[in-house]
């Protein structure tokens, strides 16, 4: 996948289409899911709570509802992530976004970030779900990027992902190179956060983003098709 060939409707199905603000109501909720029928993006990304709205919201449909797991600090112990994962499961999310500890990774506890991740990654394979494991990049050295990644390079999560929107950065495509080079051809990458234009969201696609998380679906269609105009 490349930008330059990506069509309209390709890149719509690659979009995570998200509102994760702590305000969110259930019209917001259910605003949202009709703007992903509308465009047919690949999910809609929200807080675990909203599940069941969204589900009903977009049932018979084949958009996924994606729950965020321990949002957006990633701070809570194993037991806690894996509990609201299954109730988020439970409740009928199709994928989960989880926050690995940042704290623990900074820290070089890396058989800790090991384990948590190994234990989300199983419930999600028990239940067939895809699991997508948030590094929040911006607080992190590259070398901490490359340790986590070389852990999902072993554990096998369906993507890992760059940020969760909130910290004190977002996506960028060198992080997204980064670690696609670092995990190769069997775990994925969803770039996320700030990106908000096509420009944008062009460069973490030929970076070896496959998946892109945004509140920006709209704006980033249209400049999709201003870019193709003239062509």
């Amino acid at each position: 996948m490349n930008s330059k060939t990506i069509t309209r409707e390709q890149l719509a199905g690659i979009f995570d289409h998200t509102n994760l603000k702590a305000f969110a109501t259930k019209d917001d909720f259910q605003k949202l899911c009709e703007e992903a029928k509308e465009l047919h993006t690949a999910m809609v990304a929200i807080n675990s709570s909203a599940v069941v709205w969204c589900k009903e919201f977009l049932k018979n449909t084949d958009i996924h509802v994606g729950a965020a797991i321990a949002f957006p600090l990633g701070q809570m112990s194993i037991a806690s992530k894996v509990s609201e994962m299954e109730n988020a499961i439970g409740d009928g999310a199709d994928e989960i976004d989880y926050v690995l500890n940042v704290g623990r990774l900074k820290m070089g506890d890396l058989d800790y970030i090991e384990e948590e991740m190994r234990q989300m990654v199983e419930v999600c394979r028990k239940h067939h779900k895809i699991i997508k494991v948030i590094f929040e990049n911006c607080y992190l050295t590259k070398e901490e990027i490359k340790a986590a990644a070389e852990i999902a390079k072993k554990v096998k999560p369906d993507f890992i992902k760059t940020s969760t929107g909130f910290g004190t950065g977002g996506a960028t495509a060198e992080d997204v190179k980064l670690m696609k080079e670092m995990v190769g051809p069997e775990v994925q990458v969803k770039a996320a956060g700030g990106i908000r234009s096509w420009e944008a969201c062009a460069a973490m696609i030929d970076a070896g983003a496959t998946r892109i998380g945004t509140s920006s679906s709209y704006a980033i269609l249209k400049g999709w098709d201003e870019a193709h105009a003239s062509v």
